[in-house]
């Protein structure tokens, strides 16, 4: 089996700052992550853009539904964590 996607990464699809992920959610979630990242103490809030980052990517997956379909029916591909690794320490991404 092979750990590469199935798709290249999109990284920018979402910026990485509050302005872009308010904008790619949408309502009470918007208001979800605009109260959580005020409520943060300053050291705090690196990890609550993380966090709301990667919903915000998952939000806005074109192939959400295929691959919620996917998991679903048994029919996603898998790889283990040591493959994971074993590639991105290939293509230079950290692993950390």
């Amino acid at each position: 089996m092979s750990a590469q996607p199935g798709r290249p990464h999109q990284p920018d699809r979402v910026p990485r700052n509050a302005e872009g992920i308010a904008a790619a959610l949408s309502g009470e979630r918007r208001m979800e992550f605009y109260r959580q990242l005020l409520a943060a103490a300053p050291e705090d809030a690196e990890a609550v853009l993380r966090r709301w980052w990667c919903e915000a990517m998952l939000d806005t997956d074109p192939d959400a539904d295929r691959i919620t379909r996917a998991a679903l029916d048994g029919s996603l591909p898998t790889a283990t964590l040591d493959e994971v690794v074993s590639h991105r320490r290939e293509l230079g991404l950290p692993v950390d």
